[in-house]
């Protein structure tokens, strides 16, 4: 039992202990985030309330919010409760994120912009940033479960970019609710129940406690939710009998008992609390203003003594959001529309609120209500609120009395959720259209975002089983709904791997006649077969880009989606320069605009041909923002995609425990099979951290996992099994599984013949013949795989090939020849950090009667330790930029970027910045 002025808290040392360490922390200048979650009535409240009560005794100011269940259709009301005691400080932000922040709230000039959520986000991390010069802050959350999406999205952004500032960040949710968002950002406590010495302590404390078998029934159903047990007690205090009934619910009957004390309440308390339960707004001038001569403030005090709400200056709060449920749930239908009617009379000047209050109080079917909320919805939209313009467009629909305008509504809610970057929400969405119109437009619309919902999840038949009947039905009449259908189809297709997906499209594709955009047969050719239509998906890159890409910014208008799928089909085709160039100038563009779905997928895209290109510090940096999207709008695909390539650079450079645990948090409850390419890459990651150990037949087993055991061995996926043939050859010859190695080789050399091979692909399976062949034939194959000049754009592979061939020259007493091999794969192993692989080219070297010259500090061990962000800012800085002019090109506060740069310079071995520029390599790794 810990004590806290004049309250106490029950069983919970632990967490308490927690709090004072992150409040401490703040004190001296360190910043941190949590998130408690729990079950409702779990404490949470409470132990953000002495969170609150520690940090004002240390000095510092408390910003607190509350998520509403009513507000949460309402975009970043949760952001402007929070920021409130703040915005005269925004006069003092940079124009863009000051134009940014105020639009949000309705407080600009007036002018008409195209809202832009990340500098929306930036401008509200700047705020705090500013506000804490004065001293530190703790930003707590409360009911986060609640909160709207734009909120969360800003808390997401600013959760990920606190180091350095001080200011934490303490939130709270329900276990079963945590939004997306923040799921996989921020460290968890998990509240869980009181264990039973406590629960009795608790009841102890209580005014009148339960004994004898009303104490067990009261412990036993409480189950240890501290809510429960102060709640229960009451209502056997008040009535000994209940503690004889069966049972005691935890669900609706706990409910209803927060509500027991409602009808001793006068009739003018009973209709205040009813009115502040539909608002949620916690203003008391509105809910007077609602309630009219109904009642006067005096009659909040019956409340209040009752401890069912609490009241602080002009704001009212429920004890707890299960106690406003049960006071709402207890009044009439007539009485919660009178209600809400009323609220709606009153908020004139406030359209969004007043359309949602209209909405409440329609009975039935209501266009006008409707309409209301779709114009919310356009507001919300152009404020960049995509998640709340869908929410006002779901409800909308609901009160649409025409099934056809209804089912529009629906497909523009999930054109708007796919926007926000939530699939499952708009999986729901569109799944409704079916049932309410038979007008093919519609239904075709809702099908493909169907099937985009499924797509980014690893539910790949489900999505193609929306996306080509669709494409199919629509050949003849519609055939560039066909090929964009098509284009969507292609990766799920090509992420699943199975066979009867790809025969599917490409049979499809077959039948469309010539496009002016030709994009979409681009990619279902190169992503079902990049092989056997290597020519002709060639040729189609080739006409697709053939004028610079303009800049973002340059008023010149991009077709995204043209960039997107090109640039998917370059990588596909082992076209890596051309894969970057136009990944990159598609985040380039899509950073500019708030959707995340697209982003995240774009942004791992990216990362895959940055690894392979050597550009490892720029894929890292790719991957951090790929995942930090995808788990906020629930990328499944991406999700887990990211942090298996993630675990690869680690197993290469050494880190293999840690490579491990990544793949082992990343796969954990997916069905891998279902989603061959993630599973052949998790087999790659597994194998390269055996590799790097040196456990040969460890690494043998996972490489072999990416083919099947029948007699022809067929690779488990089309495209990627192929690209470890020689990983698994180089295993197989140190392990005595050379014969089982030729069969694989073999086969995968006969089906490869069927069509034609990148100089990827080419060097991959000449390096394997090298390391199968008999003595006099191997060094023709070395000399193949190293021929064609194209080979240098994937330069960990070269450098394996130069490391094999050397190898093979030295065991010849040809050291001579070997030993420049050995320095051009060394040269690469130390630029990419790959410890391993430099320590074995090393003791070559070293055999071969070299000794080899230690690697400079400023070069790759300096840059080594650095994170891609302090890369990012040191280029900036070395470029001349400020740090206010750092923070708004990376979306960072000043402050923040003045913590990293000190943390750069002794890592960099200097001690200014004016020796940035001389520490750095140039750009191009």
């Amino acid at each position: 039992m810990t004590p806290l002025g004049d309250e106490w808290i029950v069983g919970r040392d632990h967490e308490l202990a927690l709090l004072s360490r992150l409040v401490d922390a703040l004190t001296t200048g360190r910043t941190g985030t949590l998130l408690m979650t729990g079950g409702p009535g779990a404490g949470k409240s409470a132990l953000l309330d002495a969170a609150a009560r520690m940090a004002r005794r240390s000095g510092v100011r408390v910003l607190r919010c509350r998520g509403s269940e009513g507000e949460s259709g309402l975009a970043f009301a949760g952001l402007h409760q929070l920021l409130r005691p703040f915005l005269d400080l925004a006069e003092g932000l940079p124009t863009r994120q000051r134009a940014a922040l105020l639009g949000v709230f309705g407080l600009d000039d007036g002018t008409r912009t195209v809202s832009d959520p990340l500098l929306t986000s930036l401008g509200a991390l700047t705020l705090l940033s500013d506000a804490a010069e004065h001293g530190p802050l703790l930003l707590v959350i409360d009911d986060t479960h609640w909160l709207d999406l734009g909120t969360l999205d800003v808390l997401a952004f600013m959760a990920r970019r606190l180091e350095g500032e001080p200011v934490a960040l303490l939130l709270a949710a329900r276990d079963t609710a945590v939004p997306a968002q923040l799921d996989r950002q921020i460290d968890r406590l998990t509240i869980e129940p009181l264990d039973p010495a406590a629960a009795g302590r608790l009841l102890d404390r209580q005014p009148r406690p339960p004994a004898g078998r009303a104490r067990s029934r009261v412990l036993e159903q409480a189950a240890g939710v501290p809510l429960a047990l102060v709640e229960l007690a009451r209502a056997v205090a008040r009535d000994p009998a209940a503690a004889h009934e069966d049972a005691l619910p935890l669900t609706d009957r706990l409910e209803a008992i927060f509500a027991a004390d409602l009808p001793e309440l006068p009739p003018a308390t009973r209709a205040l609390l009813l009115f502040a339960a539909a608002a949620e707004s916690a203003e008391l001038a509105v809910i007077l203003s609602a309630v009219g001569d109904r009642a006067t403030p005096d009659d909040w005090l019956p409340a209040e003594r009752a401890g069912l709400v609490r009241i602080d200056a002009d704001r009212v709060r429920f004890r707890h959001p299960l106690i406003r449920s049960a006071v709402y749930r207890a009044a009439t239908y007539t009485e919660r529309h009178t209600a809400h009617r009323a609220l709606a009379d009153v908020l004139v000047g406030d359209p969004d609120r007043r359309a949602w209050h209209h909405a409440a109080a329609a009975s039935g079917v209501d266009e006008e209500a409707a309409r209301d909320l779709d114009d919310s919805a356009a507001r919300a939209q152009r404020r960049g609120g995509y998640a709340a313009a869908a929410t006002a467009l779901e409800r909308a629909a609901r009160l649409s009395p025409d099934p056809t305008v209804r089912a529009g509504r629906l497909v523009r809610a999930a054109t708007m959720a796919m926007y926000a970057g939530h699939p499952r929400w708009v999986g729901e969405l569109s799944a409704q259209v079916a049932t309410l119109t038979d007008e093919s437009a519609l239904l075709a619309e809702a099908s493909l975002l169907a099937g985009w919902a499924l797509a980014v999840t690893t539910q790949f038949a489900g999505s193609l089983g929306f996306l080509l009947p669709v494409a199919e039905a629509a050949v003849d009449e519609d055939p560039v709904l066909t090929l964009d259908a098509l284009a969507t189809a292609t990766t799920p297709a090509y992420n699943s791997g199975a066979p009867e997906h790809r025969e599917n499209i490409l049979r499809i594709v077959e039948r469309v006649p010539p496009q002016d955009d030709e994009t979409g047969r681009l990619w279902a050719l190169a992503g079902c077969d990049p092989v056997r239509n290597r020519a002709q998906a060639l040729e189609l890159l080739a006409a697709t880009w053939t004028a610079p890409l303009p800049k973002p910014g340059s008023g010149v208008d991009i077709p995204l989606s043209r960039l997107v799928v090109s640039g998917g089909a370059a990588w596909v085709l082992d076209e890596t320069a051309e894969a970057i160039r136009l990944l990159g100038a598609a985040m380039d563009h899509l950073r500019r605009s708030p959707t995340s779905g697209a982003n995240a997928t774009v942004a791992q895209a990216l990362a895959l041909a940055l690894y392979e290109s050597g550009s490892w510090t720029k894929a890292r940096a790719a991957l951090d923002e790929a995942y930090g999207l995808a788990a906020e709008g629930g990328l499944e695909n991406v999700v887990v995609g990211a942090p298996v390539l993630r675990a690869t650079l680690l197993a290469l450079r050494g880190d293999t425990e840690e490579a491990r645990a990544a793949v082992q948090r990343a796969v954990h409850g997916i069905d891998l099979p279902n989603c061959r390419s993630l599973q052949v890459r998790t087999h790659y990651a597994l194998g390269a951290a055996a590799l790097a150990e040196g456990d040969h037949a460890a690494a043998y087993d996972r490489f072999r996992a990416v083919y099947t055991r029948q007699p022809e061995p067929a690779p488990l996926h089309f495209h990627a099994s192929d690209y470890y043939l020689a990983d698994l050859v180089a295993a197989a010859v140190r392990t005595g599984r050379a014969e089982d190695a030729r069969l694989v080789l073999d086969t995968a050399r006969r089906r490869l013949a069927e069509g034609e091979t990148s100089a990827r692909l080419t060097a991959i399976v000449h390096r394997a013949e090298a390391l199968l062949a008999e003595p006099d034939d191997a060094e023709r194959h070395f000399t193949a795989a190293l021929a064609d000049p194209a080979g240098d754009q994937w330069p960990f592979e070269r450098a394996q090939v130069r490391l094999d061939y050397a190898e093979w020259l030295r065991r010849r007493r040809r050291a001579v020849e070997a030993r420049p091999l050995l320095a051009a794969a060394l040269e690469v192993f130390e630029r990419l950090g790959t410890r391993p692989w430099t320590d074995r080219t090393r003791a070559e070297l070293r055999a071969a009667g070299v000794t080899p010259a230690s690697a400079p500090a400023d070069s790759a061990d300096s840059l080594a330790e650095l994170t891609p962000q302090q890369l990012q800012i040191a280029r900036l800085a070395a470029a001349g930029l400020t740090n206010r002019e750092i923070g708004e090109r990376i979306f960072l506060s000043p402050r923040t970027v003045g913590f990293h740069l000190y943390r750069i310079f002794p890592k960099l071995g200097i001690t200014s910045r004016a020796q940035l520029r001389d520490a750095l390599p140039e750009p191009g790794e």
